[in-house]
């Protein structure tokens, strides 16, 4: 469970692309995830190519740190895969956050960018892949070997907001 204490946002890489095995542990730990009457409506972009990170680092004023990325993963949500419509996201989130945990137990660095979170940014990463109408952009994930950051134990824990039986 250290990975869950560990983990932070890394926005720098090293100049290291990520290992095939690597890539697949990421792509098995995502695919572990929880997902409502278990639709599983994921699935999948790795860009690794230099080129195509830097193109998919301009989609928002946040990816920059995309473009130096050992490998980005696109998230996306297949519409024909959901049996519970409102549950997309859900699903996703919990496939983002094992990206997130695997890259810190493998020795990697992450960071989430939403897209889902902005139609403007969701139009763009279609436009950029040509994503048929029924997949939905969600999220991307940058991984790589972290430059000058760490994934290091920061105590986040508030017991002002737990409240027991009632508020």
């Amino acid at each position: 469970m250290n990975a869950i204490f560990n983990r932070r946002s890394i926005r720098k890489f090293k100049d290291q692309s990520v290992e095939p095995e690597k890539i697949e542990k990421l792509l098995r730990a995502a695919m572990q995830a929880p997902s409502a009457a278990n639709q599983q409506p994921w699935e999948f972009i790795v860009v690794q190519d230099k080129a195509a990170l830097e193109a998919l680092s301009q989609i928002s004023p946040y990816s920059k740190p995309v473009a130096n990325s050992g490998a980005t993963f696109v998230l996306v949500a297949n519409e024909k895969a959901l049996l519970v419509p409102t549950a997309w996201q859900q699903d996703m989130s919990a496939a983002a956050e094992n990206i997130l945990l695997e890259a810190t137990e493998l020795g990697l660095g992450s960071v989430w960018f939403g897209v889902a979170t902005s139609e403007e940014v969701m139009e763009t990463l279609s436009k950029l892949y040509a994503l048929p109408s029924y997949i939905k952009p969600f999220a991307m994930i940058a991984v790589g070997y972290p430059e000058g950051q760490g994934n290091v134990f920061v105590d986040r824990y508030k017991a002002e907001k737990v409240h027991f039986d009632k508020w």
